[in-house]
């Protein structure tokens, strides 16, 4: 075992100029990340001049097998912390052979809108808190709960510390880590409300690099776990009953909501999102109706609603934000499993391009 380790540890830069990228996508059911790896010349940093690639799309529900070839696009080049060196992932999106994007590919829309240039003007900042949970790979029951029962009620495992409150840490860590090396702006991790439950969070970055680093830090924690044999869950109620869900609340700002004077604003923002709350309901994850219950510092799905400090509301407005009269507001609404290119976009889309 100390061979193979030294194996998977061997620094390429000491005997060749070739570096090994691994060409990341979203599978067909939206949330699943696949990965292959291929071999390069040399060190890129630049996304278009790396070669477009291709996969079998029948194999991940993306195209039928009489025509199954998908054709991977590289949009974002992140350090790899598995391979190091100069070693890299690839955060793809995937197209059709005749450059038409595939259904699963959610990334395309997102940067039309990203690119336009009322939004371009505004440059939204997103601050993503991806919440998530471990469970045991045997019994697919969170980790450090007892087989088949139930840990004490929810009250000191939020930020807690100790052997019975805290499950996991060496695999979060890791992950912070990791991400960091990779270039990933992730800003805090921290234990949630629920045992096993943790949360990171990604930004403040802008507009479709939020999408970007969050799926990429998603993979990360995907091979982490794997290591530690352990799974991720992004259910966003993984377990029914007086427990907490999993949520991705969204951070967002514009130049002109940081500026003075943006209070107001970030009012006419959230009046537009009201307007559209169904639609972004529907776009906010699977399953987030067993989350969104209007319990467990959530509102209701069916009721939208904002406030000041409020975490039982739709929409939250943080003190500092009143008080300064400028900054940022937070959408509670989406779901742990949520698309972060459709929600970050979606949102621009309703507070800038909206005429309501």
């Amino acid at each position: 075992m100390s061979l193979l380790s030294d194996l998977i540890n061997l620094n390429l830069s000491d005997s060749t100029e070739k570096i090994i990228a691994e060409y990341i996508w979203i599978g067909g059911s939206g949330l699943d990340l696949r990965s292959k790896a291929r071999t390069l010349p040399g060190p890129v940093t630049d996304p278009a001049k790396l070669p477009k690639w291709n996969y079998d799309g029948s194999s991940t529900d993306q195209a039928p097998g009489d025509d199954s070839e998908v054709i991977l696009y590289p949009q974002a080049i992140f350090k790899d912390p598995f391979r190091r060196g100069k070693n890299v992932l690839v955060i793809c999106d995937a197209y059709t052979p005749a450059g038409v994007p595939i259904p699963t590919n959610k990334r395309f829309n997102a940067a039309k809108i990203f690119s336009h240039p009322d939004v371009v003007a505004e440059e939204p900042w997103y601050g993503i808190e991806q919440e998530y949970t471990l469970l045991q790979k045997d019994t697919k029951w969170p980790l450090g709960w007892p087989v088949g029962g139930f840990p004490g009620p929810q009250g000191p495992y939020y930020c807690g510390a100790g052997a019975d409150k805290a499950f996991g840490r060496d695999i979060v860590d890791s992950h912070y880590k990791a991400c960091l090396f990779a270039g990933i702006n992730v800003s805090g991790i921290n234990a949630e409300v629920m045992p096993g439950q943790w949360e990171f969070q990604v930004g403040p970055t802008v507009g479709i690099a939020a999408g970007d680093q969050l799926w990429a830090a998603r993979y990360i924690l995907e091979r982490i776990t794997e290591i530690a044999g352990v799974i991720l869950s992004l259910d966003p109620k993984p377990i029914q009953g007086d427990w907490n869900g999993a949520g991705a609340h969204t951070n967002y700002s514009t130049k002109s909501m940081r500026n003075d004077g943006g209070i107001d604003v970030i009012k006419k923002a959230i009046e537009k999102l009201s307007l559209c709350h169904k639609e972004h309901i529907a776009a906010y994850g699977k399953g987030n109706e067993r989350r969104l219950t209007g319990r467990h510092e959530t509102a209701d799905i069916h009721t939208f609603s904002w406030g000041v400090a409020n975490r039982g509301a739709s929409v939250r407005v943080g003190r500092d934000t009143e008080k300064a009269g400028k900054g940022y507001f937070e959408d509670r609404r989406p779901a742990s499993n949520m698309d972060p290119y459709v929600v970050t976009s979606m949102i621009a889309e309703t507070t800038i391009l909206s005429k309501s």
